[in-house]
């Protein structure tokens, strides 16, 4: 091994500054996420998503849970499974959302460390998670669900290419197992994707999302949605 370096070569990025970097694009895809869950109106929620079988509310129900879940996941509490539990939305469905959402940015600003093992119950009862890992699997999370909400609501969704560049390797990390197939699962198998495919649509493609989803017709219109 050569006991001296090239003064151009640079230096690999120190894991924990990865780490930084990670938090950061993650708050920007959770507020994102809130940014368009403001956009919901009483009216919207009963439309159907892009995640099979679930209206809007039960998709805000469940990005909601996920939040309290992996904020109790940060600070050392995931174990309990009452933090994962999915519950009705209250009279103000946008500020639970949001307050959820600052939350969980806030619990993974404590994590100390990337390696820093935590419980995730609804991945495996018998093993953690490095917190890094943690923090991309809720990354990709939101990534997706944000755009369900804005498909949902015909509204554009553009995510940073930064955040799109690192979510990629994440989404193609999710196994793509029978876990997909359970009822309530977040994502579908895996489709394909041609080579003109853009980030994002690679991104939902792996997660089982069409990035052609549209919301159906109501009964009675006519014309294209």
């Amino acid at each position: 091994m050569p006991t001296n370096m090239d003064t151009d070569t640079a230096s690999p990025t120190p894991p924990s500054a990865d780490f930084a970097r990670l938090r950061c694009l993650h708050a920007r895809a959770v507020r994102d996420s809130v940014a368009l869950v403001r956009r919901i109106t009483p009216d919207d929620l009963l439309r159907p998503t892009p995640c099979a079988a679930w209206t809007l509310t039960e998709l805000l129900a469940h990005m909601t849970a996920q939040h309290h879940g992996f904020a109790a996941a940060a600070l050392g509490r995931g174990q309990d499974l009452s933090h994962w539990t999915v519950g009705p939305l209250g009279a103000d469905p946008y500020v639970q959302y949001r307050d959820a959402a600052e939350r969980v940015i806030a619990a993974f600003a404590t994590v100390d460390r990337p390696d820093r093992p935590l419980a995730l119950p609804q991945f495996s009862r018998t093993r953690t998670f490095p917190a890094a890992r943690a923090l991309g699997f809720h990354l990709i999370d939101y990534l997706v669900h944000s755009w369900d909400v804005a498909r949902t609501l015909g509204l554009p969704y553009a995510p940073a290419p930064e955040l799109l560049r690192a979510a990629l390797p994440i989404a193609h990390a999710v196994p793509d197992d029978d876990s997909r197939l359970a009822p309530g699962s977040a994502f579908g198998p895996g489709l394909s994707t041609d080579h003109h495919a853009g980030t994002l649509e690679q991104i939902l493609a792996a997660l089982g999302r069409s990035p052609d989803w549209r919301p159906p017709a109501a009964p009675g219109a006519s014309g294209a949605v």
